[in-house]
């Protein structure tokens, strides 16, 4: 399919029209990025946590409990609705209504002042909005991407893609964490510079204020995609959409199994080794904190560095795509993520790679002066690294493998299996921590999912 495709309505465009197209389209993910960046991963879940909660126990189970609910109802709803939109309507529609419900619950995280526990439901229940705004809105965003560019160019665009929004993860995290967080010892911002609006400290202004920031952030950058972006031309209204909806969809759930199992094995393969990439990706930061006693300026600058690293890896990760195929670039990138995990694991405050004793951090010395620190930020880096190729090329691999009359269906299905089991990683964390004792042993059992995803990987055909 092309962009001159008829489903676009658009046989005419030109070559600056779907440039354009395509711009838009990157935008997108440059768009939700701060979502996943400043909310979900660095700022306000850590200080939920450990800022609005009184109990951090408790702060991290009604966290954890909430990102499980929203990404399950996310993963039930986001095959139905790709199934219905296949049905022959636009895209763009339905990525705006998503928007909605991301923009509102991102602006409802403002309410999360310390001590106000009875905005706790409130708060909770803006997030899952959010998740769902923002999972939701992307599985339609993906199943405009084979309509962009021809086949060969399909690697390109989707690490593009991924590299544009970890840097608009980076910029916005360099600009909240520069600009307007202080930290409460020195009244500075990472920069070392005053804020630029006088937030107050008191009641945490500066972490409840990413919320919003967040919403403005994607309400400008989203509009190039609605504007540019070539949708598919309205087709006839169907006269029960649910319906019909529902009813391709368990067509689609035979259809898979019985005549495409190429693409039910790789949504398995995907299915593990995403909980794997996300559960390190949501301990890493945690197990360094344990370790190193890292605040919010050590994690801030922990953060950025492995946004630049994770930008680099998904830009090099597409081009390398279409030189070798999806395929490989998600296996490479597999070891070297779980070659970096190990790394990381291999360290506390002592000792590296599991036995190699080294001098702990000193008291009151400054970021990542201790050469665990050091070492810990290297084995990262490589994570970072692997990330976004393992992501990028996964979205590439299904859009050459699936039938092309049916992406948005199985992109819901790809979402799908990106969250149906999402808490089965954190959960197995969770006993094996509790029955060891050890946040490493805890931690390590992600490396399980990684190398059964691996597995079923090197099983799928990468062609259609």
């Amino acid at each position: 399919m092309s962009p001159n495709s008829p489903e676009f309505g658009r046989p005419h465009e030109g070559k600056s029209t779907r440039q354009r197209g395509v711009v838009g389209w990157v935008l997108f993910d440059w768009a939700t990025q701060p979502f996943y960046t400043l909310i979900v991963t660095f700022l306000f879940a850590p200080y939920f946590v450990t800022g609005f909660m009184d109990d951090p126990a408790r702060g991290q189970s009604l966290w954890a409990f909430t990102t499980g609910a929203a990404q399950l109802v996310a993963a039930v709803l986001a095959p139905v609705l790709g199934a219905i939109a296949d049905g022959g309507f636009p895209r763009k529609p339905w990525i705006a209504a998503f928007s909605v419900l991301l923009v509102v619950g991102l602006c409802g995280l403002w309410f999360a002042a310390p001590g106000a526990v009875a905005y706790v439901p409130l708060v909770l229940i803006s997030f899952a909005v959010a998740t769902l705004g923002a999972e939701l809105a992307t599985v339609f965003n993906n199943a405009m991407m084979p309509g962009l560019v021809s086949d060969k160019k399909l690697g390109t665009l989707s690490g593009t893609g991924w590299a544009v929004g970890y840097a608009g993860g980076l910029l916005s995290l360099a600009l909240v964490a520069g600009l307007f967080l202080t930290d409460p010892n020195t009244g500075k911002t990472l920069f070392g510079l005053q804020p630029i609006i006088a937030l107050d400290v008191a009641t945490r202004e500066g972490e409840r204020l990413v919320g919003p920031l967040s919403a403005l952030w994607y309400l400008v950058f989203v509009v190039p995609m609605f504007h540019f972006t070539p949708d598919r031309a309205k087709a006839a209204r169907v006269a029960d959409p649910i319906r019909e909806g529902l009813g391709r969809l368990a067509r689609s759930v035979k259809d898979i199994l019985r005549h495409h199992g190429n693409v039910a094995v790789f949504l398995l393969a995907r299915m593990l080794y995403a909980d794997g990439l996300a559960a390190v990706g949501a301990f890493g930061s945690i197990y360094a904190a344990t370790v190193f006693g890292w605040g919010p300026t050590e994690l801030g600058l922990f953060g950025i560095i492995l946004t630049v690293a994770a930008t680099i890896g998904a830009l090099l990760g597409g081009l390398l795509d279409d030189r070798v195929g999806s395929k490989r670039v998600i296996v490479i990138s597999l070891l070297v993520f779980v070659a970096g995990s190990i790394g990381v694991l291999s360290i506390d405050p002592d000792e590296i790679l599991f036995f190699v004793s080294v001098t702990p951090k000193a008291p009151g010395a400054g970021l990542l002066a201790s050469t665990g620190e050091r070492a810990y930020l290297a084995f990262a880096m490589l994570i970072g690294l692997a990330l976004g190729p393992a992501q990028a090329s996964s979205r590439t691999l299904l859009a050459r493998i699936i039938p092309s009359d049916k992406t948005t269906e199985f992109f819901g299905f790809f979402a799908f299996s990106g969250k149906v089991t999402a808490f089965a990683a954190p959960l197995a964390i969770g006993v094996v921590t509790a029955l060891s004792g050890s946040q490493r042993l805890g931690i390590s059992v992600s490396l399980v999912f990684l190398l059964a995803g691996l597995w079923l990987l090197l099983r799928v055909r990468p062609t259609r």
